[in-house]
């Protein structure tokens, strides 16, 4: 069986993030992709690249839509190496920690936690208050794990792509799924 992963695209600025995820997985090879979008990370996609939404579910092995609770990333049964929501927003970081399972994005992202598998939240917000801040303490407090997309410049970026790219990476090994996509460091 393929491993399977979980990506959702949620309504914050930097819905690239998403898409870029999908690319790098797919390039793996060996990984079935699970992609589910809120509303709002649809229009995000069409405000913010050169993607229609439709070319994002193109990307992906398997679409869900976010009204479907009954899918199968909606259950414990299901087997993943884990999810990544990419990019996260306040709205969907408020729902993880706090449990609430009004549509897929969130209810996938609770069975994930409640089964111990990899969660990772690239939140994308900025500045944040402590509301915000608070959110983000008790998600992780949850289980998930808390990456912001912030540049690491020691990584010497020439382009945007590559400054996304090493965000996706960071994200990606962080859920066990190393895709050479970030060079390790070898000190100074």
């Amino acid at each position: 069986m393929a491993r399977r992963v979980i990506v959702a695209v949620t309504g914050a600025s930097g819905a690239i993030y998403g898409v870029r995820t999908l690319l790098a997985l797919r390039r793996m090879g060996g990984v079935e992709t699970h992609l589910v979008m809120s509303a709002a990370g649809r229009a995000t996609i069409t405000e913010e690249t050169e993607y229609q939404p439709k070319d994002v579910e193109a990307l992906a092995d398997v679409v869900h839509a976010n009204a479907n609770i009954g899918a199968t990333i909606a259950s414990g049964s299901f087997e993943t190496a884990g999810m990544i929501v990419a990019p996260c927003s306040i709205k969907t970081l408020s729902a993880v920690a706090q449990c609430y399972t009004a549509d897929l994005v969130s209810r996938a992202v609770d069975v994930q936690l409640k089964e111990g598998r990899p969660v990772v939240l690239l939140v994308r917000e900025t500045p944040l208050h402590q509301g915000h801040l608070r959110l983000m303490m008790e998600a992780a407090q949850h289980g998930a794990v808390i990456l912001p997309p912030v540049p690491a410049f020691y990584a010497t970026p020439t382009t945007l792509e590559e400054m996304v790219d090493y965000t996706v990476g960071r994200a990606l090994a962080r859920m066990g799924l190393g895709a050479g996509m970030v060079e390790e460091w070898g000190g100074l």
